[in-house]
C-alpha cells in the first residue's frame, strides 16, 4: 500500500504536470470507486482545471478550480499512470482523467476510491487523521507527549492513522529498525530514551525513502527513473531470510495484530 513517501512523491509529480491545465476527457471504466453516478461525475469534472495537490497522510487531494476536491486513497494495490494510451502499464484502469495529449490513469482502485467532495466534506473526511511525524509543528516532545498513555505494540501505533498519519506496513518496519527496536515492543515500557531515539529513526528514515522515491516499483510516467528507488534500501521489510545489514542476523517475519511485520531478532529490542 502507498505510504506517506509514494503521495508525496505522487504530489510532486503530479504538481510539476497536470496543474492549471484542463480536463479535457473522463473515462469511468468502475462506478464504485466514485461516490456520485458516473454521469455527474463526468459532467462536473470534465473543463475544470487543478490548481494545486495537496497530501494529507495516504490520500492525495486535488483542489479544482471551482472549489470542489477530487480525494484520492489508493489503498492496497493501488498506483498512478500519467501518459498515453500507448506506454501505460498493461493493466486495468478504474478512472482515466485526460488533460489534452496525456491521460492521468488510476490503477488498482478495487479497494481505492477517487471521491468528488466539496471543501468542507474533504475536511471532515479527513479531520479523524492523527498529525505527521514530518509536520514542522512535530518535534521530539510533541512526539513524547503523543506516546504517553498508550499502550500496544510498537507497531500498532505506527500504523494507527487516527494516532499518525502517513505510515503503514513497510516504514512501521523500518523506522523500527533505524531506532533498534522490535515491532512488538510495548509502548508502555519505552523509556523517554526510546521514544527519541524513535521519533530521531521517523524523521530520518521517510524523508529518505522521499528522497529516493518510495518503495512501489512501477514508475509515474515514461522515463521517471526515480519512483521506486527505495525498494532496493528497505533493511528488514519483505526481506525475510536475508541478512541484517547491521547486525549479520537473520531478518525474521511474524504476524502481529493481524500484520505481517519484519524484524531482526539479533539487534532489534523490546525497549
Amino acid at each position: 500500500m502507498p505510504e506517506l513517501p509514494e503521495m508525496e512523491n505522487y504530489r510532486r509529480l503530479l504538481s510539476e504536470h497536470i496543474v492549471n491545465l484542463p480536463i479535457t476527457r473522463v473515462v469511468i471504466h468502475r462506478e464504485k470507486s466514485l461516490n456520485v453516478p458516473a454521469e455527474q461525475f463526468i459532467g462536473e469534472v470534465t473543463g475544470l482545471r487543478v490548481i494545486f495537490v495537496e497530501r494529507r497522510g495516504k490520500f492525495l487531494v486535488f483542489h479544482m478550480n471551482n472549489g470542489r476536491r477530487l480525494l484520492l486513497h489508493l489503498m492496497l494495490g493501488g498506483m498512478l499512470y500519467y501518459g498515453t494510451e500507448e506506454d501505460r502499464p498493461d493493466r486495468n484502469t478504474q478512472v482515466e482523467i485526460s488533460f489534452g495529449a496525456n491521460t492521468l490513469y488510476f490503477i488498482g482502485l478495487r479497494l481505492g476510491y477517487l471521491h468528488l467532495l466539496s471543501a468542507k466534506e474533504t475536511e471532515e473526511t479527513l479531520k479523524p487523521l492523527g498529525p505527521e511525524l514530518l509536520d514542522r509543528r512535530m518535534n521530539k516532545e510533541r512526539f513524547t507527549e503523543l506516546i504517553k498513555g498508550r499502550r500496544g505494540s510498537l507497531k500498532s501505533l505506527l500504523v494507527n492513522q487516527h494516532a499518525i498519519a502517513g505510515i503503514g506496513n513497510c516504514y512501521a518496519d523500518e523506522i523500527a529498525f533505524e531506532a533498534g527496536l522490535l515491532p512488538s515492543a510495548k509502548l508502555q515500557d519505552l523509556s523517554e530514551e526510546s521514544i527519541g531515539r524513535l521519533y530521531d529513526a521517523a524523521v530520518k528514515v521517510l524523508p529518505e525513502a522521499l528522497e529516493h522515491g518510495g518503495y512501489m516499483e512501477s514508475p509515474f510516467m515514461a522515463g521517471d527513473t526515480l519512483t521506486g528507488g527505495y525498494d532496493e534500501m528497505c533493511k528488514v521489510y519483505d526481506r525475510e531470510g536475508e541478512s541484517c545489514v547491521r547486525c549479520g542476523g537473520v531478518v525474521n517475519r511474524i504476524e502481529l495484530t493481524g500484520r505481517k511485520a519484519f524484524f531482526c531478532p539479533s539487534c532489534q529490542h523490546d525497549r
